[in-house]
């Protein structure tokens, strides 16, 4: 606040004016100073302010922050690239067509057509070798063998199959066959038959070997003569 007073200062030639100036700062300055001061400190005139300053900021508009899951160019966020989504296509075209060999090669085998049979399961296990369902295939191809081809190799096919697929009941009850047949080593037999028929009772019965899982001839009149002991 400023205020100013004059008085007359007597002079032998003239009258001069003598101005004296008051100034006091406003009151505001302090909170200024301070923007700690509670509102209730301000001055009518500031809290008025600061009210309607606090009013027009609550009345602005928000604008949302844009989701996560949106885009920005309004496109759905694919994690899986063209190239990954071809290779998968890829994939799955193969397992198709390795499994309607398997069911080529094994519905050949049921009808007796052992040569092709041996040609498909053959073809299924050198162009699908990644795969492990390549491994049922080999039991199929060593089934064959032993009818048309040479039973030493189907004996060797059988051992190591047993192996890669132990605890599958063909091929330790096909295995116990040949090896009583074939290699007279009837204890190595009846170790491979008694796991084959833990897991599965039904390679007791010729009937079930002839009839269902459609062995050769020749390996059913070997399981029989090991079942026999004839």
């Amino acid at each position: 606040m400023i205020s100013f007073r004059c008085c007359t200062v007597p002079s032998s030639s003239s009258p001069r004016l003598n101005f004296k100036f008051n100034f006091k700062p406003p009151l505001l300055l302090p909170h200024l100073l301070n923007p700690k001061l509670p509102v209730s400190s301000l001055p009518s005139p500031l809290r008025a302010t600061k009210r309607n300053f606090l009013f027009l900021l609550l009345s602005l508009p928000l604008s949302p922050l844009p989701a996560l899951s949106e885009s920005t160019d309004g496109d759905t966020f694919d994690p899986v690239t063209a190239l990954e989504r071809q290779a998968s296509a890829d994939v799955s075209r193969r397992v198709d067509k390795a499994v309607e060999l398997l069911d080529l090669a094994r519905d050949l085998q049921a009808k007796g057509d052992f040569p092709q049979a041996l040609l498909f399961f053959t073809q299924l296990i050198r162009d699908y070798k990644d795969f492990a369902l390549t491994e049922y295939a080999r039991v199929g191809r060593a089934l064959v063998l032993y009818e048309i081809g040479d039973r030493d190799e189907a004996i060797a096919e059988m051992e190591d199959v047993s192996i890669s697929l132990k605890g599958y009941p063909e091929i330790h009850a096909a295995l116990a066959a040949a090896l009583y047949e074939d290699k007279r080593a009837p204890l190595l037999a009846e170790n491979q038959f008694t796991i084959a028929t833990l897991l599965d009772p039904h390679y007791t019965d010729i009937s079930y070997v002839r009839e269902t899982k459609h062995w050769p001839p020749s390996l059913v009149s070997s399981l029989q003569h090991f079942i026999t002991l004839s």
